[in-house]
């Protein structure tokens, strides 16, 4: 019998376990388990999952540590994550949801983003058409939908902007919801296990069911169910959820949220451990069976007891005498398959136009920065390290305060404790020998590093522009003019990506 992968969950400090053993019933070996503990920690939960042999690891990633783990997934080529680190990009945000449904042509509300304040509400005042729907960025969750607005004109919009200082902006058209509800899809292996209708509350226009919505089983549209299998195969995802809006004017289905992250019962985590135990075994385990729709049935029970349920099962359908099986086919409309694994190839880019930074200005420690020029908010932990050019100690005591705060002034961070002196001198130190991304570095700032004057600048800007972003390092031997020492100079100083 040939061996089974040995598996591991993944863990994060103050980060609620999706999985655990028992979701696993049945799985013959010991499943391993590593908690990552924020700060300086990389190294040491790579070594450990090295020393206990893990091959695949289970768990899903919340926002403020993404980028770290595009880290250390790098340093583990031979671990398989799941969900793959490709399938959670769109937990990091909502501008990541965008770019993941422009990139597979997944129908979404009109939907802009803006890093710069000033052109943000030029669009809202003169382009915009309203209600818009105004949401914050970053973060894998909407919490309850607290950080979703509804602006009725202009003067709304720009008095909620003004007041959140949400940067960047992010608005959307708003849908006209099909009986004030949206729907909420969950999936595994591509095949639709739970759907329902979440109807807004009275006088209320969000859906959350923690502000006053309710929830319904039956009549889930076919095109809700198609759409978030064609995103779900897009992503690659063992297991998936979407937010779909049905217009009510068009009955079209458009996207509003998907992720890997997401709140499900304990029959359906035990439903999604089988679905992967069949996976990781290579079919020695049976796969599970789910009819579909049979969330309307699962409905009819208070869903105070589903809280509580475990291990439900469905039989699938036998013929009950010779050639009924072909008078009478119960298959059903979709089969669960297994999810294809990801690659770097399918984190959606950035697209020039509506998502890089306006401005990518360094400051010095007597002025850290201005909200609206570098975004800490939404800054990774690569980005504070190499964009900004600060040392690892430096942008790790940011981001640990990032996770609790929201950065509204430049004051909030001058009067961290934690960011001393000594620290911030050790910023301004690095800020000109740091390697930056040619591709995220504006013409005006790529000519103050080292070895960059203002006509070589234009050159490679201009080459940018004609060429699309440097695929690779070496691009630059392109460029007429940079010779052997020249391209050393540079690369040096420059890179590509992360």
């Amino acid at each position: 019998m040939k061996k089974l992968p040995k598996i591991g969950f993944l863990y994060l400090d103050f980060v609620l376990q999706f999985f655990n053993k028992s979701n696993f019933k049945g799985w013959p070996d010991k499943i391993e388990s590593v908690t990552y503990h924020w700060k300086n920690d990389k190294k040491r939960f790579i070594e450990e999952v090295k020393r206990k042999k893990i091959e695949i690891l289970v768990g899903n990633i919340p926002a403020t540590a993404y980028e770290t783990f595009v880290e250390i997934s790098k340093e583990l080529p031979n671990v398989r994550f799941v969900p793959s680190i490709e399938t959670q990009f769109s937990n990091k945000s909502k501008e990541n949801v965008t770019l993941f449904c422009k990139k597979f042509d997944l129908a979404i509300p009109k939907t802009k983003i803006f890093y710069n304040q000033e052109k943000g509400y030029k669009y809202l005042k003169e382009k915009a058409s309203y209600p818009q729907i105004i949401k914050r960025s970053y973060g894998p969750s909407n919490y309850g939908g607290y950080f979703v607005h509804k602006a009725n004109n202009f003067k709304e919009a720009k008095k909620l902007l003004d007041e959140k200082k949400y940067n960047p902006i992010y608005t959307q058209n708003a849908i006209d919801l099909k009986d004030s509800g949206d729907i909420r899809v969950m999936l595994i292996g591509h095949k639709p296990i739970c759907a329902f209708w979440r109807y807004s509350g009275k006088n209320q226009w969000i859906t959350n069911t923690s502000q006053g919505g309710s929830m319904s089983y039956e009549n889930v549209p076919m095109n809700a169910l198609e759409l978030a299998v064609k995103a779900s195969k897009a992503a690659k995802a063992e297991y998936w959820a979407c937010d779909i809006a049905i217009c009510a004017k068009t009955g079209k289905a458009y996207i509003l949220e998907c992720a890997t992250a997401f709140a499900a019962f304990p029959y359906i985590r035990d439903w999604i451990c089988q679905y992967l135990m069949w996976d990781f075994s290579k079919g020695r385990f049976s796969k599970p069976h789910i009819p579909l729709f049979s969330w309307e049935e699962l409905g009819k029970i208070d869903s105070n007891l589903l809280r509580t349920l475990r291990h439900i099962g469905f039989s699938k359908y036998t013929a009950s005498y010779d050639g009924e099986y072909f008078i009478n086919d119960k298959k059903d409309t979709y089969e669960m398959e297994l999810a294809l694994l990801s690659d770097e190839s399918d984190i959606p880019q950035k697209p020039e136009d509506c998502m890089q930074l306006e401005d990518n200005k360094i400051y010095t420690k007597e002025k850290i920065f201005e909200i609206n020029k570098i975004n800490f908010n939404n800054a990774t932990l690569t980005d504070l390290m190499t964009l900004y050019g600060m040392e690892e100690d430096l942008a790790l005591q940011i981001q640990e305060y990032l996770q609790d705060n929201i950065i509204t002034d430049s004051s909030d961070l001058l009067e961290l404790e934690a960011i001393d002196e000594q620290m911030l001198k050790s910023w301004d130190r690095n800020i000109d020998d740091m390697r930056v991304d040619i591709n995220r570095i504006d013409k005006d700032n790529l000519k103050k590093i080292k070895g960059i004057g203002k006509k070589l600048a234009k050159i490679i800007s201009d080459y940018r522009e004609e060429h699309g972003y440097f695929k690779d390092i070496e691009d630059l031997k392109n460029i007429e003019g940079i010779g052997k020492n020249k391209f050393a100079q540079l690369k040096s100083r420059l890179k590509i990506g992360e």
